[in-house]
């Protein structure tokens, strides 16, 4: 199997197990949305919920995606399977004794670190002091969700990418049950949600215990820190978490802002999010997570060849799939909202706004998800500051528009502030990593992505023409206006899909062929 259709495998199977993940998350959110509608209680749920996930993307999946992987596949490639299992060992030592500090100091310090994330809580005690005591309860998360990325690491570098990929549907599923049976036995209820999150990060860790057993990979940390690849993996570290924490400094902007904003404002940007992770998560990470181990192999290799037309392919791959999502997102914004949060609590105003928020932070999907894929072409080649100077531009950037958009826009500017940055986040890298590798098969990519863009502009047209021919909200109940929805989604994949045809999209073909020889590979094994 060639590499090309080996990331496409990989990144399918990481696909098909995010989706499960995102189903429960969306199962999860309906339910927190009708239980709790969007209020100040839940705007101090969600800001303390973002304040251990930073963390998480600082010294847990982020730094380990850009900085173990790599140096784990070339210990792999180069010096053999029990050379690095010591370095697994190693860093698993050093990351337990340092996010236990982190956790403990995270713990103490959390009314200082609110007062930093959310200012404008300050003048509200009450909700100041519930934002304080869910933090706590929540920072043990980022002790178990670091030793579980450590795991991920090491099993997608063992090109195992499912149960890794499986692991944080367990998450949604702990929050799922504290919301339905311990939440209404707590006198904060959402203390009980916050207890699920941790509890959920325990079992993340335990859901691939087996498969590292299974993998030879099981191992104690050893708390020696002379090897020589934990060395070379914390020089890359330093500028990777430096840069993940640029990354999510723009995040935090947007939370600095929106706490000074009208109560309800930070749920509506969170749930706004939640759907723009649905094809970041489902697409954008599964073909990112799937290609770094293998562009680190041509890297180790210097096979820059082997490198430009495997990332090229990806990135072609990945806008042929998330630009059309990102064109839905913005067409059907209200009807998603509607059918799929507006209920209980959440009302019919709660729902609009959560849609205005939507369609601003879905005018970036295409570079969110392409930042991805270029910083993992970086990272697979052990550069790590490169991105890291991008991003702080970024920042600067995120700043500046949401200075200028909050006033006229208020939280909806604040979403379209972050997709600006995020832009010229993903172009500027992708400048730099055509000088870099003297060349990306650029001529391919904006063919492609032009193909991608006006299929995908029809798509969305048609897709909102139908929607208001239909009428869909005029007296039709929850069920008939789903089935709806459904109906009209499914027409637009299909009208997009027939568009590619016609313009023969060269992924399309890819696509369509693999299907096709799938079953004659397997009568061959046979």
């Amino acid at each position: 199997m060639d590499e090309k259709r080996s990331v496409t495998k990989a990144a399918g199977q990481i696909s098909i197990a995010t989706t499960g993940s995102r189903v429960l998350g969306f199962v999860r959110d309906i339910l927190l949305a009708r239980i709790f509608g969007a209020s100040g209680s839940t705007d101090s749920f969600f800001i303390a919920f973002r304040i251990p996930n930073l963390f998480r993307e600082l010294f847990a999946e982020g730094s380990i995606s850009a900085a173990f992987v790599p140096v784990f596949t070339e210990t792999l490639t180069v010096e053999g399977r029990d050379e690095a299992k010591k370095l697994a060992s190693s860093v698993f030592a050093f990351l337990l004794s340092v996010v236990s500090l982190l956790c403990v100091a995270g713990i103490v310090f959390a009314p200082s670190v609110v007062s930093v994330i959310a200012p404008g809580f300050i003048k509200s005690p009450e909700k100041f002091e519930l934002t304080v005591l869910l933090t706590r309860v929540m920072f043990p998360f980022l002790f178990f969700i670091s030793v579980a990325a450590l795991a991920k690491g090491v099993l997608n570098s063992l090109k195992s990418f499912f149960v890794p990929a499986l692991a944080p549907m367990f998450l949604n599923v702990s929050i799922i049950i504290s919301a339905l049976f311990a939440a209404p036995k707590f006198s904060v209820p959402l203390v009980a949600i916050a207890l699920g999150v941790t509890i959920g990060g325990a079992i993340q860790v335990l859901i691939q215990l087996p498969e590292l057993k299974k993998k030879g990979f099981l191992a104690l940390p050893v708390f020696s820190f002379s090897h020589p690849g934990l060395k070379k993996i914390l020089r890359l570290l330093i500028p990777a978490v430096v840069g993940m924490g640029v990354a999510q400094i723009n995040i935090f902007i947007s939370t600095i802002f929106v706490s000074f904003l009208a109560g309800g404002a930070a749920t509506y940007l969170y749930y706004a999010m939640r759907f723009v992770h649905l094809p970041i998560g489902i697409f954008g990470n599964a073909v990112a997570t799937a290609v770094l181990p293998s562009l680190s192999g041509y890297a180790s290799k210097n096979d820059t060849d082997g490198l430009r037309e495997t990332f090229s392919f990806s990135l072609r791959l990945l806008f042929f799939i998330t630009v059309p999502a990102m064109a839905g997102l913005i067409a059907l914004a209200d009807p998603i909202i509607h059918v799929l949060l507006q209920r209980g609590e959440f009302t019919q105003d709660h729902a609009r706004e959560t849609a205005y928020a939507l369609i601003c932070y879905s005018s970036g999907i295409w570079a969110f998800v392409g930042y991805r894929i270029v910083a993992s072409a970086f990272y697979s080649m052990q550069d790590t500051k490169t991105p890291v100077r991008i991003a702080a531009f970024s920042v600067l950037v995120n700043i500046l528009f949401s200075f200028i958009l909050m006033g006229p826009m208020k939280h909806g500017g604040l979403a379209l502030a972050n997709a600006i940055a995020a832009s010229l986040n993903f172009l500027i890298l992708l400048f730099l990593l055509r000088r870099k590798l003297q060349g990306v098969d650029g001529s391919k990519i904006f063919a492609s992505f032009i193909k991608t863009a006006v299929a995908s502009c029809i798509m969305g047209v048609a897709g909102l023409w139908t929607m208001n021919v239909l009428m869909w909200k005029q007296g039709a109940g929850i069920v008939e206006k789903a089935g709806t929805l459904g109906l009209v989604m499914a027409l637009c994949a299909g009208l997009y899909f027939v568009a590619m045809y016609l313009m023969k999209s060269d992924e399309l073909k890819f696509v369509l062929n693999m299907i096709k020889r799938t079953p004659t590979q397997k009568e061959n094994h046979g």
